[in-house]
């Protein structure tokens, strides 16, 4: 069975990604603290194309979220499904880069893509 590992990157991916994650933990039965609660045992034959078992039995989206600016990852992290992501999942920088392709892409975007970049591609191993 393929797995599918979502990556959501900036303020319009972030904000898509996260409807995403309603719509598809609806169609699946999943509710807001990641446990099934379907009603249909079909929502759980593909579970695992989306979603990791944690080892509670909750289901944990497969899903790095990034982005410059905390704020967007905060709005996802404190919205309705935002306790269905791992904590670690959550990468940002300090500061946005304000509409700017190069500040975001030689500067702050440069700290994040760097030396720690390894950490980024082991997490997404893990998923």
């Amino acid at each position: 069975m393929r797995e599918i590992v979502h990556i959501q990157a900036g303020q319009c991916g972030n904000q898509i990604g996260t409807k995403f994650w309603e719509i598809i933990s609806e169609e699946h039965g999943i509710s807001v603290t990641g446990n099934y609660e379907g009603d249909n045992p079909s929502q759980l034959e593909r579970i695992s194309v989306y979603y990791k078992e944690g080892s509670q039995g909750n289901y944990v989206p497969r899903s790095i979220l990034l982005d410059l600016e905390p704020g967007t990852l905060d709005a996802a992290r404190s919205g309705p499904y935002g306790q269905l992501f791992r904590p670690d999942n959550f990468v940002s920088g300090y500061a946005g880069a304000g509409n700017n392709w190069a500040k975001g892409h030689y500067t702050d975007g440069a700290e994040l893509s760097g030396p720690g970049y390894g950490l980024y591609s082991e997490r997404i191993r893990d998923l």
